[in-house]
């Protein structure tokens, strides 16, 4: 069935929360863990129809978001979700007291139980009325984005469309496309702040009903960290700051000789060569079918996910006037089907998401395939965000095809972004910290924290022109995870260094590294992400000095595409 031909039906939630209270009833009767097993598997059934039917209207809604039906559908699970979610943990709680525990364990997994463990410490009845404002919250955030409107040659473009000239080779032109992009920012400023400071009350007032003293460690059960914590956390940004910021400058300090530039202003870092950052040739049309053919070459199992993907139209990645920004991968799992949303424009970023996402959801399809067990499919963001950065690298042999005779300048170019990411990575996370552990500072004193982070984590910025509502510390206003998905954003910092390793180690024999991935992959949530790292042959991020020792082996092979250039 093609994407669009998916029927949606609202989610009838007296009913779903009555068939929920039928499985609790008939798992407090089992007698033995086969019976408990089977009323398990009915909740299977019914956990899937509604997050199909959730997903699917909600990525309805990010196709566009002026649609007043699909609009008025967000807002409904907005309202609904967090009490059946309350209802749901309170079932789960009937597993985690289970007599047969042992017995479902090894069914499910160890991890599923901590999650659980986790889950059942995050949300109670009490917080519900919180948990609807914080998902309204969330959603006003990201339509005031959306509606981006920026006069740009005549036409009005949302900010995905200004990504091209923003990035252009001309510096004139990414001077006036930034100095209109700030104007955006500036002009919506104020409510930026408001927004954000209300998520924050609200978010702090969640977790002191919950017993917490601080946002800080429910946002850690959110997560469903349950391999590592904030202690691992700290460790590894200490050893980013120590030995891979020095890394990164002598990136930027590479990229600002190579632009023939006397000081790198922060829009100059978009920009790989003087000649302009390498573009994929061919229409966004093209490079779909260019993709298909890479994951012909890359294995049997790509080919069929992607032509799985093309087959039943399950990639919206053209950029639209409403659609709402950025990109990501979701899963609808009564149709077994990963999604892919995004928006192409023209930029190298169109092959990311080619490859990116498609980590995401080849993944997804693979283990929905292969595993019936769903809390395997429940994978933790460094864990994911594992599979779709590995998979940038994977794909670097069918590059000319996107690139042509510019392939070598994209793979440099996507080596530094990548090593220069983790710095920013782990910046947002400090700084989130930072606001959670202190609810009570102003706007004003948030964007101090995170100007004196940006001196830390990237001391070579310079705003300078253009960049005024980026100089007085806004510039993680832009950063939508920090108000949506707080605490997701180390996730990306580790698991790019997942990634190096393998980037590394197809260096040194692709095919093992490969079957590698595949073995990670299809482990998905089956074990601890730090047991899963091991097992895949992988090293641990947190430990001591693994990040200097990464550092030395990557900067080889910096040196090595820089000297091929």
């Amino acid at each position: 069935m093609k994407f669009q031909d998916m029927p949606y039906r609202r989610v009838d939630f007296e009913q779903a929360g009555q068939e929920l209270q039928n499985i609790m009833e008939a798992f407090q009767q089992a007698k033995t863990w086969e019976e408990e097993m089977a009323a398990h598997k009915r909740y299977y059934a019914l956990s899937d129809h509604v997050k199909t039917m959730t997903v699917l209207a909600s990525i309805r809604h990010s196709m566009d978001t002026s649609d007043p039906f699909y609009s008025g559908e967000k807002d409904y699970y907005d309202q609904m979700l967090p009490e059946f979610s309350n209802r749901e943990v309170e079932y789960k709680n009937l597993l985690l007291h289970s007599a047969h525990r042992k017995e479902l364990e090894q069914v499910i997994g160890k991890p599923a139980f901590a999650n659980m463990e986790l889950a059942a410490r995050s949300v109670s009845p009490e917080i519900i009325s919180l948990m609807q404002e914080e998902n309204a919250l969330v959603t006003r955030y990201e339509k005031l984005l959306a509606g981006a409107r920026i006069p740009w040659e005549g036409e009005s473009l949302n900010l995905s469309m200004m990504t091209p000239y923003l990035t252009s080779r001309d510096r004139d032109v990414r001077i006036l496309a930034a100095e209109k992009v700030n104007s955006f920012y500036e002009s919506i400023q104020e409510e930026l702040d408001e927004i954000y400071d209300l998520l924050v009350k609200n978010r702090t007032l969640q977790a002191r009903k919950l017993g917490f003293e601080t946002y800080t460690p429910l946002g850690y059960c959110r997560m469903m960290r349950s391999s590592y914590g904030r202690e691992e956390v700290e460790r590894f940004r200490a050893q980013i700051k120590k030995d891979w910021v020095p890394f990164a400058e002598e990136i930027w300090e590479n990229r600002r000789k190579r632009l023939g530039l006397e000081k790198l202003y922060h829009l100059d870092e978009g920009v790989s060569f003087p000649e302009g950052s390498p573009r994929p040739t061919g229409t966004p049309t093209e490079i779909l079918e260019t993709g298909l053919r890479m994951y012909d070459a890359l294995s049997p199992e790509t080919s069929e996910f992607f032509r799985f993907m093309m087959e039943k139209e399950l990639l919206d990645v053209f950029a639209r006037k409403n659609k709402q920004v950025g990109g990501y991968m979701e899963y609808l799992p009564e149709f077994k089907a990963p999604f892919i949303f995004a928006n192409f424009n023209g930029t190298s970023g169109d092959v990311d998401v080619i490859t990116h996402e498609c980590g995401h959801a080849f993944q997804g399809y693979l283990i929905g395939k292969e595993d019936p067990v769903r809390e395997h499919w429940d994978i933790t963001m460094e864990t994911a965000e594992t599979h779709s950065m590995s998979m940038e690298f994977f794909t670097n042999p069918w590059m000319n095809w996107f690139f042509g005779d510019r392939a070598g300048d994209f793979l440099l170019a996507q080596l530094e972004d990548a090593a220069v990411f983790i710095p920013y990575g782990c910046m947002v996370d400090e700084f989130q910290h930072i606001v959670y552990d202190h609810p009570e500072l102003t706007p004003g004193e948030r964007k101090e924290a995170w100007k004196k982070l940006e001196r830390e984590y990237k001391p070579h910025l310079i705003y300078g022109e253009a960049s005024s509502f980026y100089e007085k510390g806004g510039f993680w206003q832009r950063q939508h995870h920090i108000y949506s998905l707080p605490f997701y954003y180390i996730d990306y910092a580790i698991a790019q260094t997942d990634a190096f390793q393998y980037r590394i180690w197809m260096e040194e024999n692709r095919e093992d590294a490969w079957k590698s991935y595949l073995a990670f992959c299809r482990l998905s949530a089956s074990d601890f992400f730090q047991c899963m790292l091991e097992k895949a042959g992988l090293e641990s991020p947190f430990e001591e000095g693994g990040i200097l020792k990464l550092v030395k082996k990557l900067r080889k092979i910096y040196e090595k595409l820089e000297a091929s250039r």
